[in-house]
């Protein structure tokens, strides 16, 4: 419990309403229900001057649809606001009515006794680039759906292309070239193909934005660095660092791998040893993109055309990192599948050890960034 707060605050936001509960400090009694308001911050700071000064209140409320807006406003006023981690919220076992009421009230109880992990609230400008790096991984998504419906019109109507990579420029030329006879079959092909190109588009138009949205960033020098990593571009260092923001504050590589959920849950008792799937709390965006680079080990360790243009502005150190991770994680990689693991577990541990190359090699590039500016 901090000196000073007198009041714990439990908020649980919706759109429309907030639910608003109370815990005074040093008491063990029950919080205490406020009542529920529209959500906006006028009242809301109306009813939290009503407990006392803004420095004698702390605020908690989960993260969730509606961002930090409402943190950054409170915090504006003076008041200590945090927002928590969902998954990370303990919970009874006898536990079964959820309500927002409750909620509110379970907030401000965990928060006076010291049980809540806040997140890191990112800089508006890491944000930013956060929501474009996202915004392309929605689009990317959205052309591959739009290219299973074409996909799945040509199947229906048995046409096959006898190359043998689809979406590339003779897939395309062939795809100009259909003709179904029917009017009405024509034009509903003609409109998923537009569809495609569309998507293949916007894709293009969010790459280029979000190369250019790099370009004197505050993370930039770890975002050329990662990607003397195999398996790690351009848009998957932008979307891991922009997730991950600042790398300094993991003490040790294991706690990234926990805050990305890459790590064993375990429930041991006594003698008993037992550990079992990973965790999956903390990021899934960036877990995802360490999942994906993680495939890339499966092949014998080397450095292509594109890596070594990548890695020419890099300080030795940094390539150094990265080839030993490369060597390290391929070997990995192969031991375990010929141990006969799924190769889903083998991509995630690959995964697990490949955040920790991810860590070092960010403390390199932030310990060369602040040698440059010194």
């Amino acid at each position: 419990m901090d000196k000073g707060i007198k009041v714990y605050v439990g908020l649980d936001v919706h759109k429309d309403t907030i639910a608003v509960a109370a815990a005074q400090a040093g008491e063990r009694t029950a919080a205490r229900l406020i009542g529920q308001i529209a959500h906006e911050v006028p009242k809301l700071l109306k009813a939290l001057a009503k407990l006392g000064q803004p420095t004698e209140v702390q605020v908690v409320y989960e993260a969730g649809p509606t961002g930090y807006g409402l943190q950054r406003a409170l915090a504006a006023k003076g008041y200590r606001c945090e927002v928590i981690a969902p998954s990370l919220i303990p919970k009874r076992p006898g536990e079964r009515v959820k309500t927002d009421r409750r909620d509110s009230v379970r907030l401000a109880e965990r928060s006076r006794a010291g049980e809540l992990r806040a997140v890191t609230i990112p800089d508006r400008a890491d944000e930013s680039i956060r929501d474009l790096a996202r915004a392309r991984e929605d689009a990317v998504n959205a052309r591959t759906q739009a290219r299973h419906q074409l996909k799945a019109f040509l199947l229906r109507h048995d046409e096959r292309y006898a190359g043998k990579t689809n979406w590339t420029k003779s897939y395309y030329r062939w795809l100009g070239e259909l003709n179904f006879g029917d009017a009405s079959s024509q034009i509903a092909f003609t409109e998923y193909h537009l569809a495609v190109q569309a998507a293949d588009a916007r894709v293009a138009r969010l790459t280029q934005a979000l190369g250019t949205s790099v370009k004197g960033w505050r993370f930039e020098p770890v975002v050329q660095a990662l990607q003397a990593l195999r398996g790690i571009d351009l848009v998957s260092a932008v979307g891991l660092v922009a997730e991950i923001g600042d790398f300094r504050r993991f003490e040790h590589p294991r706690k990234l791998m926990a805050y990305l959920g890459l790590v064993p849950s375990e429930q041991s008792s006594g003698e008993r040893v037992r550990k079992g799937s990973i965790t999956k709390t903390g990021n899934a965006h960036a877990r995802r993109l360490l999942t994906e680079a993680a495939w890339n080990y499966r092949f014998t360790p080397r450095i292509g055309r594109q890596a070594q243009q990548r890695q020419e502005q890099l300080p030795d150190p940094i390539r150094a990192t990265a080839w030993k991770a490369q060597l390290r994680l391929s070997q990995r990689y192969r031991k375990l599948n010929e141990r006969g693991v799924h190769h889903n577990k083998v991509c995630v541990a690959v995964a697990r050890e490949l955040a920790g190359f991810v860590w070092a090699i960010a403390q390199q590039a932030h310990g060369a960034a602040d040698t440059a500016a010194h």
